[in-house]
């Protein structure tokens, strides 16, 4: 007996269009919800996104009206300027040294605090995660009075245990400035990575400590052979979101050095906002599209980085030994 199959046409408005139609216009209040925060991202994001390319290929102030179109000469005369490398060095540095100090000390912290006998793990969480929420030029304003050079209360500790003789110029010296950023920085942010680790640690079934326990594993075999593994796909996550923050310090600087002393702690983003509205109010030296090129090249930096964060976790994902069958 011969097996018919029957065609069935969808009526018109019934297809997988029409269906998405019919979700999308059910679903019309949460969209006039998203509406106001949509039109705001486009306002603040998307738009100065889009513009900032457009600048990159012109000479202007950013005051003036005439724009002159230079193509990418602002690029090449990038690619010569040196303060535009060591400003790039600096935030690669920054970022290199913060972020394995910031991650390290967030994983040890979550390791001891994810730890269900410490009756006080919530009050601590809690204290770590204080600096986090507070607004960044508040902490570096009041760090900038605590490490100031002059009756700071840093130096007046080093004083009254006999550790220094002089006042020690922790944001004046261009050689220890960076590195008081740096702790800094990683004081106030490192309870954020540390929430991250506490959703990985929480999300490894107790049973399987219990179990390696009861075979005599200690505290090192149970990390390396449990804890780690089952961790790895978060590291690489956590490690891309603290890489990216580390290289966005704007605010931070801003408020605790100028970029100062001496260009010392003048980051890319302090770089950036230099050289588009001019250094102490000059107009002379205000150049718009020349910072906009800047500003190109480092979110293409950030873009390779989120490249790289994706096909790590899609490498992590598939495992060492699984392949791809081809159907």
């Amino acid at each position: 007996m011969a097996s018919v199959s029957a065609v069935r046409r969808e009526p018109a408005g019934q297809g997988p269009r029409g269906s998405l139609r019919r979700r999308i216009w059910a679903a019309r209040p949460c969209y006039l919800l998203m509406l106001p925060g949509l039109v705001l991202v486009v306002m603040f994001s998307f738009y100065p996104l889009v513009m900032s390319w457009y600048y990159a290929f012109f000479d202007w102030s950013g005051f003036e009206q005439a724009k002159h179109f230079v193509g990418w000469q602002n690029f090449s005369e990038l690619m010569g300027d040196e303060y535009f490398w060591k400003a790039f060095g600096r935030s690669a540095w920054f970022a290199g040294v913060a972020t394995p100090v910031e991650l390290l000390l967030s994983l040890v912290v979550a390791i001891v605090l994810n730890d269900r006998s410490l009756r006080l793990a919530p009050l601590f969480r809690t204290l770590f995660f204080v600096p986090v929420v507070t607004t960044t030029a508040i902490v570096s304003i009041v760090m900038s009075m605590v490490f100031s050079a002059f009756n700071g209360p840093a130096n007046e500790v080093l004083r009254a245990f006999h550790l220094s003789e002089r006042p020690v110029g922790f944001l004046t010296d261009p050689h220890l400035v960076m590195w008081t950023a740096i702790g800094i920085f990683v004081w106030k942010w490192f309870g954020q990575p540390m929430i991250y680790w506490l959703a990985g640690l929480q999300t490894i079934p107790a049973e399987l400590y219990e179990a390696a326990q009861v075979d005599g594993a200690g505290w090192w075999r149970r990390s390396v052979s449990i804890t780690a593994p089952l961790l790895a796909p978060f590291a690489v996550i956590i490690t891309l979101i603290v890489l990216v923050g580390n290289m966005q310090v704007f605010a931070f600087m801003q408020a605790l050095t100028h970029g100062g002393p001496y260009f010392s702690t003048e980051v890319m983003e302090l770089y950036i906002y230099r050289t588009a509205f001019g250094a102490q109010g000059q107009v002379s030296a205000q150049r718009l599209g020349y910072a906009s090129a800047a500003g190109v090249l480092f979110g293409l930096l950030l873009i390779v980085l989120a490249i790289a964060q994706i096909t790590a976790v899609r490498r992590l994902r598939r495992g060492p030994g699984t392949t791809v069958e081809s159907r």
